[in-house]
């Protein structure tokens, strides 16, 4: 059990903590760029989805530890729910206004981030940072290519009209 003294948590559960502040940092990271193209949902919302899903991680390894002696336990099952869940929240982030949807980029970011928390809640650190990288050039580089055709297409859409 853990003891209630937060010093003592520290020093011994420090790859707990570690977890959780790689899950976070990450997290942020994304959220920066989130901020960057004014969207709704910024660093603190993907700090907390991905320190979220990254604690529901550890949760589920702690649990599995604790009752491994009962069979049947398997510590995906909660990771699957956190899937699930994100998938609600990301549901919610998607508007529509007249024939236009709004809110894909950031529901498909939130998702992505709790899969960034979840690999770092397993200590999955490298597919962590290799995903958000990763994260980082769609929203980013492929940007740079998306507005030329975007405007290429609401050009056409115009003359059509």
């Amino acid at each position: 059990m853990y003891n209630i003294n937060m010093p003592q948590f520290l020093l011994q559960d420090d790859q707990i903590v570690l977890k959780l502040i790689i899950a976070m940092v990450l997290g942020m990271v994304i959220g920066i760029e989130r901020v960057f193209v004014h969207k709704e949902a910024g660093m603190k919302t993907h700090a907390m989805v991905s320190l979220g899903a990254a604690a529901f991680i550890i949760i589920s390894e702690l649990i599995a530890r604790k009752y491994a002696i009962i069979g049947g336990l398997d510590p995906t099952r909660m990771a699957s729910q956190v899937i699930v869940g994100i998938g609600f929240l990301g549901a919610g982030s998607i508007i529509l206004q007249g024939n236009r949807l709004s809110g894909l980029t950031t529901a498909g970011g939130l998702w992505v981030t709790a899969s960034i928390g979840m690999a770092a809640g397993f200590g999955f650190y490298k597919l962590a940072i290799v995903t958000t990288l990763l994260v980082l050039v769609i929203l980013i580089v492929v940007n740079i290519f998306e507005i030329p055709i975007r405007k290429i297409l609401e050009d056409k859409d115009k003359s059509a009209a």
